[in-house]
């Protein structure tokens, strides 16, 4: 998968609302209009992971349906 390493002007970064309190483990997502950047937000100038906008949908497809203890570790199951 390609990475990016130099900023894009203008992007909202945005962590996942299971993100809760816990800052040692957030993903932050960007949107472009060809797909989505994802970065650790505690190394934000380190090289982004690419995703086609395909490819995002697909996982976020695949994860909606994952049951609450998958999804979110830091609170038990439903």
């Amino acid at each position: 998968m390609p990475t990016a390493a130099r900023p894009a002007a203008g992007l909202a970064w945005f962590k996942s609302s299971y993100s809760g309190g816990n800052t040692t483990e957030c993903l932050e997502t960007a949107f472009l209009p060809s797909g989505v950047l994802v970065r650790d937000s505690k190394r934000p100038g380190d090289p982004w992971l690419v995703v086609s906008e395909e490819a995002w949908m697909r996982f976020v497809r695949a994860t909606t349906h994952l049951p609450c203890s998958v999804r979110r570790r830091d609170r038990p199951g439903p």
